[in-house]
Protein backbone atom coordinates (compact mmCIF):
# COMPACT_ATOMS: atom_id res chain seq x y z
CA UNK A 1 0.00 0.00 0.00
CA UNK A 2 1.47 3.31 -1.08
CA UNK A 3 1.95 6.30 1.63
CA UNK A 4 -1.40 8.54 2.02
CA UNK A 5 -0.82 11.32 4.73
CA UNK A 6 -3.92 13.46 3.45
CA UNK A 7 -5.46 15.45 5.99
CA UNK A 8 -2.68 15.00 8.44
CA UNK A 9 -1.05 17.77 9.94
CA UNK A 10 2.56 18.44 10.06
CA UNK A 11 3.87 19.58 13.02
CA UNK A 12 6.96 17.58 14.10
CA UNK A 13 8.58 15.06 12.56
CA UNK A 14 8.11 12.81 15.45
CA UNK A 15 4.89 12.35 14.50
CA UNK A 16 5.62 10.48 11.19
CA UNK A 17 6.84 7.08 9.99
CA UNK A 18 10.32 6.52 8.07
CA UNK A 19 8.54 5.83 5.27
CA UNK A 20 6.24 8.63 5.56
CA UNK A 21 9.27 11.13 5.60
CA UNK A 22 11.17 9.33 2.36
CA UNK A 23 8.11 9.77 0.66
CA UNK A 24 8.07 13.32 1.08
CA UNK A 25 11.44 13.76 0.27
CA UNK A 26 11.14 11.84 -3.25
CA UNK A 27 8.19 13.75 -3.94
CA UNK A 28 10.23 17.41 -3.53
CA UNK A 29 12.55 15.73 -5.84
CA UNK A 30 9.96 15.60 -8.56
CA UNK A 31 8.35 19.47 -7.75
CA UNK A 32 11.61 20.75 -7.76
CA UNK A 33 12.31 18.53 -11.35
CA UNK A 34 8.69 20.24 -12.42
CA UNK A 35 9.95 23.62 -11.61
CA UNK A 36 13.11 23.55 -12.45
CA UNK A 37 11.72 22.32 -16.39
CA UNK A 38 8.80 24.90 -16.30
CA UNK A 39 6.49 22.42 -16.06
CA UNK A 40 3.07 23.45 -14.10
CA UNK A 41 2.12 21.42 -11.27
CA UNK A 42 -1.19 23.80 -10.13
CA UNK A 43 -2.65 20.61 -8.62
CA UNK A 44 -4.55 22.41 -5.78
CA UNK A 45 -6.21 24.73 -7.83
CA UNK A 46 -8.88 26.74 -5.87
CA UNK A 47 -7.46 25.69 -2.79
CA UNK A 48 -6.30 28.45 -0.14
CA UNK A 49 -3.94 28.80 2.77
CA UNK A 50 -3.49 30.82 5.86
CA UNK A 51 -0.38 31.54 6.76
CA UNK A 52 0.31 32.76 10.36
CA UNK A 53 3.68 34.16 11.52
CA UNK A 54 4.50 35.55 15.13
CA UNK A 55 7.91 35.31 14.36
CA UNK A 56 9.00 37.58 10.73
CA UNK A 57 10.97 35.02 8.07
CA UNK A 58 12.36 35.36 4.84
CA UNK A 59 12.66 31.20 3.94
CA UNK A 60 9.44 30.06 5.55
CA UNK A 61 7.24 32.67 4.00
CA UNK A 62 8.64 32.92 0.69
CA UNK A 63 8.74 29.05 0.47
CA UNK A 64 5.01 28.88 1.88
CA UNK A 65 3.79 31.45 -0.43
CA UNK A 66 5.42 30.66 -3.48
CA UNK A 67 4.49 26.92 -3.08
CA UNK A 68 0.98 27.52 -2.67
CA UNK A 69 1.19 29.80 -5.68
CA UNK A 70 2.52 26.95 -7.86
CA UNK A 71 0.28 24.43 -6.79
CA UNK A 72 -2.44 26.78 -8.00
CA UNK A 73 -3.76 28.28 -4.20
CA UNK A 74 -4.23 31.37 -2.91
CA UNK A 75 -2.35 32.59 0.60
CA UNK A 76 -3.15 34.68 3.34
CA UNK A 77 -0.48 36.19 5.36
CA UNK A 78 -1.20 37.02 9.01
CA UNK A 79 1.58 39.14 10.87
CA UNK A 80 1.86 39.55 14.83
CA UNK A 81 -0.14 42.58 13.77
CA UNK A 82 -3.06 40.78 11.24
CA UNK A 83 -4.96 39.07 13.84
CA UNK A 84 -6.34 38.70 17.00
CA UNK A 85 -4.90 35.30 17.70
CA UNK A 86 -3.92 34.81 21.71
CA UNK A 87 -4.35 38.44 22.31
CA UNK A 88 -8.45 39.43 21.74
CA UNK A 89 -9.46 36.38 20.31
CA UNK A 90 -8.38 32.82 21.58
CA UNK A 91 -6.19 30.30 19.91
CA UNK A 92 -8.64 27.73 19.73
CA UNK A 93 -11.51 30.40 18.46
CA UNK A 94 -9.37 31.56 16.34
CA UNK A 95 -8.50 28.61 14.48
CA UNK A 96 -12.05 27.35 14.61
CA UNK A 97 -12.43 31.08 12.41
CA UNK A 98 -9.53 30.04 9.98
CA UNK A 99 -10.65 26.45 9.27
CA UNK A 100 -14.41 27.57 8.15
CA UNK A 101 -12.38 30.01 5.72
CA UNK A 102 -9.42 27.88 4.52
CA UNK A 103 -7.80 24.56 3.64
CA UNK A 104 -4.92 24.56 5.76
CA UNK A 105 -2.49 27.06 8.35
CA UNK A 106 0.64 27.17 8.48
CA UNK A 107 2.07 28.70 12.04
CA UNK A 108 5.30 29.99 12.74
CA UNK A 109 6.05 31.48 16.23
CA UNK A 110 7.07 30.53 19.79
CA UNK A 111 5.09 28.05 22.33
CA UNK A 112 4.69 24.55 20.44
CA UNK A 113 1.66 24.46 22.30
CA UNK A 114 0.28 27.06 19.76
CA UNK A 115 0.72 25.35 17.03
CA UNK A 116 -0.55 22.03 18.51
CA UNK A 117 -3.76 24.03 19.22
CA UNK A 118 -4.61 25.70 15.92
CA UNK A 119 -4.36 21.71 14.98
CA UNK A 120 -6.76 20.41 17.50
CA UNK A 121 -9.38 23.43 16.40
CA UNK A 122 -9.22 24.13 12.91
CA UNK A 123 -10.33 20.77 11.46
CA UNK A 124 -7.66 21.77 8.61
CA UNK A 125 -4.35 20.34 7.88
CA UNK A 126 -1.84 22.45 10.19
CA UNK A 127 1.89 23.39 9.10
CA UNK A 128 4.31 23.82 11.83
CA UNK A 129 6.92 26.69 9.98
CA UNK A 130 9.01 26.65 13.33
CA UNK A 131 8.09 26.79 17.04
CA UNK A 132 10.25 26.83 20.15
CA UNK A 133 10.58 23.00 20.00
CA UNK A 134 10.64 22.42 16.53
CA UNK A 135 11.44 23.40 12.83
CA UNK A 136 10.76 20.08 10.88
CA UNK A 137 10.36 21.84 7.20
CA UNK A 138 14.18 23.12 7.63
CA UNK A 139 14.85 19.59 8.56
CA UNK A 140 13.41 17.95 5.04
CA UNK A 141 15.02 20.71 3.48
CA UNK A 142 18.48 19.73 5.11
CA UNK A 143 17.86 15.96 4.01
CA UNK A 144 17.00 16.99 0.63
CA UNK A 145 20.15 18.80 0.17
CA UNK A 146 22.24 15.72 1.77
CA UNK A 147 20.37 13.47 -0.65
CA UNK A 148 21.45 15.80 -3.26
CA UNK A 149 24.92 15.35 -2.44
CA UNK A 150 25.57 11.77 -1.49
CA UNK A 151 22.52 9.91 -2.93
CA UNK A 152 19.21 8.56 -1.43
CA UNK A 153 20.48 6.20 0.87
CA UNK A 154 22.13 8.28 3.85
CA UNK A 155 22.31 5.60 6.27
CA UNK A 156 25.34 5.55 7.90
CA UNK A 157 26.04 9.21 6.88
CA UNK A 158 26.96 11.74 9.90
CA UNK A 159 25.98 15.12 10.21
CA UNK A 160 27.31 16.90 13.30
CA UNK A 161 25.35 20.16 14.40
CA UNK A 162 27.86 22.85 16.32
CA UNK A 163 26.76 24.70 18.99
CA UNK A 164 23.82 25.39 21.28
CA UNK A 165 20.42 23.02 21.08
CA UNK A 166 17.30 24.41 20.09
CA UNK A 167 14.44 23.95 17.27
CA UNK A 168 17.07 23.16 14.54
CA UNK A 169 19.07 20.41 16.08
CA UNK A 170 16.05 18.95 17.78
CA UNK A 171 14.29 18.36 14.41
CA UNK A 172 17.87 17.10 12.85
CA UNK A 173 18.23 14.84 15.62
CA UNK A 174 14.31 13.22 14.88
CA UNK A 175 14.88 13.25 11.02
CA UNK A 176 18.37 11.27 11.66
CA UNK A 177 17.00 9.52 14.22
CA UNK A 178 14.27 8.34 11.93
CA UNK A 179 16.82 7.24 8.64
CA UNK A 180 19.23 5.64 10.10
CA UNK A 181 21.72 8.67 9.94
CA UNK A 182 24.40 9.37 12.74
CA UNK A 183 23.71 12.42 14.37
CA UNK A 184 26.47 14.22 16.56
CA UNK A 185 25.80 17.48 18.61
CA UNK A 186 28.65 19.19 19.48
CA UNK A 187 28.78 22.37 22.00
CA UNK A 188 28.10 23.19 25.94
CA UNK A 189 27.00 20.15 27.78
CA UNK A 190 25.17 21.61 30.59
CA UNK A 191 22.30 23.99 31.15
CA UNK A 192 23.70 27.31 31.66
CA UNK A 193 22.22 30.97 31.13
CA UNK A 194 22.65 31.05 26.97
CA UNK A 195 22.61 27.39 26.40
CA UNK A 196 20.61 24.29 27.13
CA UNK A 197 21.14 20.65 26.31
CA UNK A 198 18.25 18.13 24.53
CA UNK A 199 14.83 17.98 26.58
CA UNK A 200 14.87 14.58 27.88
CA UNK A 201 11.79 13.48 26.00
CA UNK A 202 12.81 14.79 22.82
CA UNK A 203 16.63 12.67 23.21
CA UNK A 204 14.49 9.18 24.47
CA UNK A 205 12.29 9.30 21.61
CA UNK A 206 15.05 9.86 19.11
CA UNK A 207 17.05 7.03 20.77
CA UNK A 208 14.22 4.85 20.66
CA UNK A 209 13.67 5.48 16.72
CA UNK A 210 17.57 4.90 16.25
CA UNK A 211 17.27 1.96 18.09
CA UNK A 212 14.51 0.58 14.72
CA UNK A 213 17.32 2.00 12.11
CA UNK A 214 20.82 1.73 13.28
CA UNK A 215 21.56 5.69 13.67
CA UNK A 216 24.33 6.34 16.31
CA UNK A 217 23.13 9.62 18.18
CA UNK A 218 25.54 11.35 20.81
CA UNK A 219 26.21 14.53 22.24
CA UNK A 220 30.51 15.90 23.06
CA UNK A 221 31.88 19.40 24.03
CA UNK A 222 34.97 17.77 21.93
CA UNK A 223 35.03 19.70 18.70
CA UNK A 224 37.63 16.91 16.86
CA UNK A 225 36.03 14.04 18.19
CA UNK A 226 32.73 15.07 16.84
CA UNK A 227 33.69 16.35 13.49
CA UNK A 228 35.44 13.67 12.71
CA UNK A 229 34.20 11.95 9.53
CA UNK A 230 31.45 13.89 9.38
CA UNK A 231 30.03 14.39 5.93
CA UNK A 232 27.94 17.14 7.43
CA UNK A 233 29.23 20.15 9.60
CA UNK A 234 25.97 22.15 10.61
CA UNK A 235 25.20 25.38 12.73
CA UNK A 236 23.24 27.80 13.73
CA UNK A 237 23.34 31.81 15.07
CA UNK A 238 24.27 32.24 18.73
CA UNK A 239 21.16 33.87 19.14
CA UNK A 240 17.91 33.48 17.68
CA UNK A 241 14.93 35.76 16.68
CA UNK A 242 13.18 37.29 19.11
CA UNK A 243 15.88 36.53 21.55
CA UNK A 244 16.90 39.69 23.47
CA UNK A 245 20.45 41.62 22.28
CA UNK A 246 21.46 41.45 25.58
CA UNK A 247 22.29 37.62 25.38
CA UNK A 248 25.39 38.35 22.32
CA UNK A 249 28.09 38.83 25.10
CA UNK A 250 27.41 35.76 27.04
CA UNK A 251 27.16 33.75 23.74
CA UNK A 252 29.58 34.79 22.32
CA UNK A 253 32.44 33.70 25.40
CA UNK A 254 29.88 30.33 24.90
CA UNK A 255 29.91 29.58 21.55
CA UNK A 256 33.36 31.11 20.51
CA UNK A 257 34.81 27.40 20.61
CA UNK A 258 32.42 26.17 18.33
CA UNK A 259 32.57 28.13 15.26
CA UNK A 260 33.10 26.13 12.05
CA UNK A 261 36.31 27.51 10.34
CA UNK A 262 38.58 25.77 8.03
CA UNK A 263 40.33 24.02 10.59
CA UNK A 264 37.31 22.84 11.60
CA UNK A 265 36.08 21.70 8.12
CA UNK A 266 39.61 20.04 7.62
CA UNK A 267 38.68 17.59 10.65
CA UNK A 268 35.84 16.10 8.50
CA UNK A 269 35.67 13.65 5.46
CA UNK A 270 37.12 14.39 2.54
CA UNK A 271 33.82 15.09 0.55
CA UNK A 272 32.17 17.19 3.85
CA UNK A 273 29.97 19.89 3.25
CA UNK A 274 28.77 22.79 5.37
CA UNK A 275 25.17 23.33 5.99
CA UNK A 276 23.12 26.11 7.60
CA UNK A 277 19.82 27.03 8.38
CA UNK A 278 20.13 30.86 7.88
CA UNK A 279 20.18 33.80 8.37
CA UNK A 280 24.41 33.58 8.54
CA UNK A 281 27.05 36.54 11.04
CA UNK A 282 29.53 35.14 8.73
CA UNK A 283 30.73 39.24 8.25
CA UNK A 284 29.46 42.29 9.06
CA UNK A 285 27.18 43.28 6.09
CA UNK A 286 24.32 43.14 8.36
CA UNK A 287 23.01 45.70 10.53
CA UNK A 288 23.42 43.13 13.46
CA UNK A 289 26.86 41.69 12.45
CA UNK A 290 28.17 45.12 12.03
CA UNK A 291 26.62 46.16 15.81
CA UNK A 292 28.43 43.05 17.19
CA UNK A 293 32.05 44.12 15.49
CA UNK A 294 31.81 47.16 17.22
CA UNK A 295 31.05 45.56 20.29
CA UNK A 296 32.56 43.29 20.78
CA UNK A 297 35.49 43.41 17.92
CA UNK A 298 34.73 39.73 16.34
CA UNK A 299 33.60 39.89 12.23
CA UNK A 300 32.45 36.35 12.11
CA UNK A 301 30.47 34.52 14.69
CA UNK A 302 29.14 30.63 14.18
CA UNK A 303 30.81 30.71 10.75
CA UNK A 304 33.68 31.97 8.97
CA UNK A 305 33.55 33.54 5.40
CA UNK A 306 35.82 31.44 4.00
CA UNK A 307 33.61 28.62 5.22
CA UNK A 308 30.69 30.08 4.02
CA UNK A 309 31.41 31.39 1.09
CA UNK A 310 33.74 28.56 -0.19
CA UNK A 311 33.71 25.74 -2.31
CA UNK A 312 32.09 23.33 0.63
CA UNK A 313 29.12 25.41 1.31
CA UNK A 314 26.04 24.27 0.55
CA UNK A 315 23.99 26.92 1.92
CA UNK A 316 22.33 28.44 -0.89
CA UNK A 317 20.87 24.54 -2.29
CA UNK A 318 19.55 24.07 1.05
CA UNK A 319 17.63 27.56 1.08
CA UNK A 320 16.37 26.82 -2.39
CA UNK A 321 14.87 23.01 -1.23
CA UNK A 322 13.15 24.54 1.47
CA UNK A 323 10.53 25.52 -0.85
CA UNK A 324 10.62 22.48 -2.50
CA UNK A 325 9.88 20.51 0.27
CA UNK A 326 7.39 22.99 1.75
CA UNK A 327 5.69 22.55 -1.42
CA UNK A 328 5.80 18.64 -0.87
CA UNK A 329 4.10 18.89 2.60
CA UNK A 330 1.41 21.32 1.65
CA UNK A 331 0.64 18.66 -1.57
CA UNK A 332 0.78 15.75 0.34
CA UNK A 333 -1.69 16.68 3.32
CA UNK A 334 -4.14 18.82 0.89
CA UNK A 335 -3.81 16.90 -2.42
Amino acid sequence: MGVNIKGRSFLSLLDFTTSEIEYLLDLSVDLKRMKRAGVPHRYLEGKNVALVFEKTSTRTRCAFEVGAHDLGMGTTYLDPSGSQMGHKESIADTARVLGRMFDGIEYRGFEHEKVEKLARFSGVPVWNGLTNEFHPTQALADILTMREEFGDDLKGKKIVFMGQVGNTADSLAVICSKLGIDFCQCGPQEDVPGNRTFQPWIWERCQDEAAKTGAHLSVTDNVKEAVSGANAVYTDVWVGLGQPKELWESRIALMSPYRVTDEVMGMAADDAIFLHCLPSFHDTNTTVGAQIAQGFGISEMEVTDSVFEGPRSRVFDEAENRLHTIKAVMYATLG
